[in-house]
């Protein structure tokens, strides 16, 4: 079983160009399925019944898991015993016409404007990690791109002079990113100023760097934004993605069309794109309330 696992991870990476994050979350979520069905006996994926699928489904519904995790499961289980089939390792897949759990769309958390401002006026210019900072986050809210993507930026994917940044998504695609005045201007006195200064040796090529000269990490990232978000008193739970999400909910809610919003982010389908249509119709339905006399 663990070798058909590895067999479909290795078409997933060859074949379909998923990234190293997706893989593992596969891997993790059909090895977890094939202990399920050792546990109840079944040593084949070749012997499984639908059955066998809604059991695991239904203990995982009893351990309290939500319904985005048990539909990740099963399109993870889907995908693979299509994969089965399509390379005759077994006969029929117990997947079809299995449905997913229905997910509740949850509105991701933004912060607003003066969060915003609070937050990214944080680092101080006074040394090289603050001026790394300062550009790193001005960087993530003026692009909206992931932090797996901001740590992945090298130095020759980004141009000043014509005001934009490269990066590669999901599944290694590439996209163009416009960058605004205000991280350009904190780009520069990095490169200038405190980059040099943190650069350990000849010819490396990323772009932001931690204090051993080497590419920051995602995780180092993250205990950057949340240091600077308790200094700025933002007292709910902010990650990441918290800057992404406020990144294209500022934009719709100024007069962006969801199509430009969906290119920048990198978003392969506008269904995803569209749920910060509900954030700025939340927001309209407040100002309205507020401001209507007959509200």
């Amino acid at each position: 079983m663990e070798q058909q696992i590895e067999e479909y991870l290795a078409y997933l990476s060859a074949e379909r160009g998923l990234a190293q994050n997706t893989l593992d979350a596969y891997g993790r979520d059909l090895r977890a399925y094939a202990r399920f069905l050792q546990k109840h006996n079944l040593t084949s994926f070749q012997n499984t019944e639908k059955e066998a699928v809604r059991a695991y489904l239904e203990q995982l519904h009893n351990l309290g898991r939500a319904s985005s995790t048990i539909s990740r499961n099963l399109a993870a289980i889907k995908s693979f015993y299509q994969f089965l089939v399509a390379e005759n390792i077994i006969d029929k897949d117990p997947t079809v016409h299995l449905e997913s759990p229905k997910v509740d769309k949850r509105l991701p958390r933004v912060l607003n404007l003066n969060e915003v401002e609070a937050l990214l006026n944080q680092p101080t210019l006074e040394d090289a990690s603050g001026i790394r900072d300062k550009a790193m986050l001005e960087v993530i809210y003026a692009t909206g791109i992931r932090v797996s993507e901001l740590v992945s930026l090298d130095m020759t994917d980004i141009n000043l002079e014509a005001g934009y940044l490269r990066c590669l998504g999901k599944g290694n695609k590439e996209r163009i990113v416009p960058l605004g005045s205000v991280a350009i201007k904190y780009l520069e006195l990095y490169l200038q100023v405190a980059r040099p200064e943190m650069v350990k040796r000849s010819g490396e090529t990323a772009l932001f760097l931690n204090h051993h000269g080497r590419r920051l990490t995602r995780q180092g990232f993250w205990k950057i934004l949340k240091r600077y978000a308790e200094e700025a008193h933002i007292d709910v739970n902010i990650t990441p993605h918290t800057l992404r999400h406020s990144f294209a909910t500022h934009l719709l809610e100024n007069g962006a069309d969801l199509r430009s919003v969906q290119e920048m982010l990198g978003h392969a389908d506008i269904s995803t794109t569209q749920i910060y249509t509900h954030i700025t119709r939340n927001r309209l339905q407040e100002v309205y309330r507020k401001s209507h006399p007959r509200a």
